[in-house]
């Protein structure tokens, strides 16, 4: 009779981040920060985060000190996420290969487990086969080096961060942060999400991609960024905004604010302005009872069936299904 009346406890998701000297401490820090932080209104903990090395040894960081995992490769064999921060490990760094240690600790990973790796931590990926025939990204600096290694990975140097369904690669370093809540967003809601972003004061989505931080020449155009007009659209997803309007808005010429729009945001105005639409869609799916076609409306994007197709191709899911799943988180 007890038995039958004990509530039902969900164990938490554990993610298990694989160490692999000289890591990259930086990192190597941010899972068990984003995660460690995404918890559900009363406080319980979503995730459950272990650091784990090949061995439990000192494991050596590119920065001058050396952290003391608390587990071996044995705790990828529970693992439902896997995550590899960056490394200036050799081999998949050089050569394009594994050691064989390495090897044998991904082997331990369970069929189906989610995996995902942080700016270099890609290059292990690569090295392993996950990566043949599939999108993926890594630091923009390494995307040539990585090129040459892995010739059958479909590199993307311009985004922050690729999912991939059941592996997910991140560009360089701080955009470890923007994978991790992605993953927390994708598996319990934005709500969890946001909350994680806010204790680690960081946003919890940034605009564009890894292309605006590359070293380029910025045009010399002498007129203001295009930050105030695209706050100002943001207030106005539910009307038609063209490109020309959006120029009007921002006083300058189609072709100058176009071209600052780029060098600002590394994405074209057309492209940002859609995703703002569907990101804003999203949230409308998971945060009012409003019905598709009203979505679709409030959003920008018309119809349904805009609607359905752009999520389809972003996310792969319909609205109904996406309400279902963020709703229920």
């Amino acid at each position: 009779m007890a038995s039958s009346s004990r509530l039902h406890v969900v164990k938490p998701h554990r993610v298990v981040v694989l160490a692999l000297e000289p890591v990259v401490g930086f990192d190597l820090t941010i899972p068990p920060t984003v995660f460690g932080n995404a918890t559900r209104s009363d406080g319980t903990p979503l995730y459950d985060v272990r650091i784990c090395g090949l061995t439990t040894a000192p494991v050596r960081s590119a920065a001058g000190f050396s952290l003391v995992p608390d587990y071996g490769m044995e705790a990828l064999a529970e693992a439902d996420t896997v995550i590899i921060p960056g490394t200036y490990i050799p081999q998949p760094r050089n050569e394009g290969t594994l050691p064989d240690d390495v090897a044998e600790a991904l082997a331990l990973i369970r069929p189906g487990t989610r995996i995902a790796s942080i700016c270099t931590g890609a290059f292990v990926l690569g090295a392993a086969g996950l990566l043949d025939g599939r999108p993926a990204t890594t630091h923009w600096q390494r995307a040539d080096m990585f090129r040459a290694l892995y010739p059958k990975v479909l590199l993307n140097e311009d985004l922050l961060f690729i999912d991939d369904g059941d592996i997910i690669t991140s560009a360089g370093l701080a955009a470890g942060v923007d994978l991790c809540l992605h993953l927390v967003r994708r598996d319990f809601g934005s709500e969890v999400a946001n909350r994680s972003a806010r204790h680690c004061v960081v946003p919890p989505w940034r605009d564009g991609g890894q292309s605006q931080y590359i070293e380029r020449v910025m045009p010399d155009e002498g007129t203001e960024g295009t930050g105030p007009t695209r706050a100002w659209a943001l207030e106005r997803l539910d009307q038609e905004l063209s490109l020309g309007t959006l120029a009007e808005q921002a006083r300058m010429s189609v072709r100058t604010f176009s071209r600052r729009f780029k060098a600002e945001t590394g994405q074209s105005p057309g492209t940002w302005l859609l995703q703002q639409r569907v990101r804003h869609a999203c949230h409308l799916l998971e945060t009012t009872d409003l019905s598709v076609d009203r979505v679709a409306e409030s959003a920008g994007l018309g119809t349904a069936a805009s609607l359905r197709h752009h999520l389809r191709t972003e996310l792969g899911v319909s609205p109904l299904a996406y309400r279902k799943t963020f709703r229920a988180g």
